[in-house]
């Protein structure tokens, strides 16, 4: 049976996970708080099944070192990082009202509301999505627009900016509202230019309240902080990588779209530490043939979103992906997503575009799930270079860093600084060694930016961190100069591929991915989750409620226990039908039936969920099944080839 034969509704499978409690709002007998929420039993045991494929998927099968670091975060190691500085989304607010939009979103929803208005307008069927109450409730007035044809310029332009509507600063944002009239769209009222606002928890640590901290924004901190530690444990070896599983936290502007856009989160995130001389993977051989959907930055930047299809191996040889090890780890986040129950149809990797793409970053792309509210980015793979490491190391005084014996010794030259002591003391007094330190932490960049200002002027003006006012330095107190020395061992500072992945966005993605109704029957919606993660993997149901069923009842349970098969018994007065039913809006991917010949020659009838077929056996043999099926791969008809295959005399199954 084809999932595809009915099509999908949101609204049905929003009351199928709120009735069956995958999750609901937190604190929703107090009216609830946007953007928190709690899970149900199901959505708990479904997030831990992902989390457990996701450890053995790449912390197991990759050798990662797993790390679990605090949630508290001291202001300074945040204020390093940038997120204190840059960790932000642009808002407006509206003048009158004080009601307050995230710029970008609000761009997006006007702009296409209008291309609707005008292909309504040149009679072109719009297919309407289904869409939650709070979006509903802020677009009421745009959902109202009138059908205005627009010119084709126009139509152009608003199609251009929709595709790159992800790498507009605030600045830009604001000219857009400003050019296209853009106001409150329930009360058409003006809005202020956008402004940033930070998107993190602030809190205090400690009673005085003068350590200033926060809740973490994302759980990369940790590994870069623990990295010498990390690297001893490795034995010294690189490449390696460490894996971080926990809670972040986002201040989110204004949280939309369920488990899309929250403020406190999952996520899973590796720091794949390595050599910037050599990006090369040793298992790449094993993913090059994985084909993939490729959104590149040049077809973004040119108002299009056309996919390409390649190979990982092909994206790496054509310079697509900048990487071997960037497009390692693509093709691995591939394969989980795919394992998992995303559809691969609607899964594709969109590079940042220039405007969107960190400086310091080598290259990016993201991993968007197509969902009802659009593509959805679920995962993020970066090669950020050496930043994170340098930063804190030039912050801190602290060596992060990798020290290989080179086989033969090499001459090289690099920039030095040379202090004057007995000048150096007297001038600065008791900042001569902040100082000092300050220009003994400077990279080869900032030397060489320095000794081109200091050849210049005859002197340097720098902002040491912890002084109040700037500091100047002439030739008489340093010179910057180029030295040549033999080394014995090769000094460096690893670069870093990050994939981060946001479980709860997955998660939903998921069940957009695989919720359906059967043929004929609106009712009877299905989670064709994979076995792999449905929360209960079997469902076991008596034919009656008779005490003489109850004995078989209990062995067959007592079997599952002790093969650590998670399993539910539904020993119910509703129909067998109806118990199927109900269990397949949970996702369970097998039914065991007991019935009364069970009782003679200890067989069951075995129900596999999607395509409603039954095959019969011993239940050691069905369990055996179950077994191979879900945690080996192993497809229905291989791993049922063995048993006999039944025909059920009911309509219900």
């Amino acid at each position: 049976m084809s999932t595809a034969a009915a099509p999908f509704n949101r609204e049905a499978l929003e009351q199928v996970l709120k009735r069956r409690f995958f999750f609901a709002p937190a604190f929703e007998i107090y009216g609830g708080v946007s953007g928190l929420y709690d899970y149900g039993p199901p959505g708990c045991a479904l997030q831990a099944n992902i989390i457990d494929t996701w450890r053995k998927h790449f912390i197991l099968e990759e050798d990662m070192l797993e790390v679990d670091c605090t949630l508290l975060t001291p202001h300074e190691v945040l204020k390093t990082s940038g997120h204190v500085d840059k960790f932000a989304d642009w808002m407006c607010k509206d003048l009158k009202t004080g009601e307050i939009f995230r710029a970008d979103h609000l761009v997006e929803e006007v702009l296409e509301a209008r291309l609707k208005g005008d292909k309504a307008a040149r009679g072109i069927a719009v297919e309407e999505e289904e869409e939650d109450a709070d979006k509903k409730k802020r677009k009421k007035k745009v959902k109202e627009i009138k059908n205005v044809k627009l010119d084709d310029e126009v139509v152009k332009e608003y199609e251009n900016i929709l595709a790159q509507i992800d790498g507009y600063s605030g600045p830009q944002l604001g000219e857009l509202i400003t050019k296209y009239e853009i106001n409150n769209p329930a009360t058409n009222g003006k809005l202020e230019p956008p402004v940033e606002f930070n998107l993190m928890f602030e809190t205090a640590i400690g009673p005085s309240g003068q350590s200033k901290g926060y809740l973490r924004p994302e759980t990369a901190q940790g590994q870069f902080l623990n990295f010498s530690k990390l690297l001893d444990f490795n034995n010294e070896k690189m490449p390696f990588a460490s894996a971080s599983i926990g809670k972040s936290f986002r201040n989110e502007i204004a949280p939309r779209g369920g488990l899309l856009r929250v403020r406190e989160f999952l996520m899973a995130e590796i720091e794949h530490f390595i050599d910037p001389d050599n990006k090369s993977h040793s298992r790449f051989s094993e993913v090059e043939h994985v084909k993939l959907r490729f959104l590149p930055k040049e077809v973004q930047e040119s108002g299009s979103t056309q996919l390409i299809e390649k190979t990982v191996g092909e994206a790496v040889k054509t310079g697509l992906v900048d990487n071997e090890t960037l497009g390692y780890f693509i093709a691995r986040i591939y394969l989980f997503l795919t394992k998992i129950g995303v559809d691969s149809e609607r899964l594709r990797f969109r590079q940042h575009m220039s405007n969107e793409m960190a400086h310091y970053a080598a290259d990016c792309w993201d991993a968007e799930l197509q969902t009802s509210y659009g593509w959805i980015e679920c995962v993020g793979c970066a090669d950020r270079s050496a930043y994170d490491l340098s930063v804190h190391s030039a912050r801190t005084n602290e060596k992060l860093v990798v020290r290989q014996a080179l086989p033969e010794p090499v001459t090289v030259e690099k920039l030095e600084i040379e202090i004057s002591k007995k000048k150096f003391g007297p001038k600065f007094r008791k900042d001569a060694g902040t100082i000092e330190k300050w220009l003994l932490a400077r990279t080869e960049c900032e030397l060489e930016d320095l000794g081109k200002e200091l050849k210049e002027n005859g002197k340097i003006v720098v902002q040491v961190d912890s002084l109040p006012e700037k500091t100047e330095l002439d030739t008489d107190l340093i010179k910057i100069e180029k030295v040549t020395r033999t080394e014995h061992i090769r000094e460096f500072t690893p670069n870093v591929i990050e994939p981060s992945f946001g479980i709860g966005r997955i998660l939903y993605s998921i069940f957009e991915h695989q919720f359906w109704t059967r043929p004929g029957d609106a009712d009877r919606g299905v989670l064709s989750l994979p076995p792999l993660v449905a929360p209960t993997k079997v469902l076991l149901v008596p034919l009656s409620s008779t005490a003489e069923l109850q004995p078989m009842v209990k062995k067959v349970s007592s079997y599952l226990r002790k093969q650590q098969v998670p399993f539910k018994v539904d020993d119910s007065s509703a129909s067998i039908g109806k118990r199927y039913a109900r269990n397949d809006e949970l996702g369970t991917p097998f039914g065991i039936t007991i019935d009364f010949e069970s009782i003679k020659d200890d067989s069951v009838t075995l129900r596999e969920r999607d395509s409603t077929k039954q095959v019969r056996g011993s239940f050691e043999d069905i369990i055996k099944a179950i077994k191979e099926i879900t945690y080996n791969g192993v497809s229905w008809a291989e791993g049922t080839s063995h048993l006999t295959p039944f025909e059920s005399q009911s309509n219900d199954a």
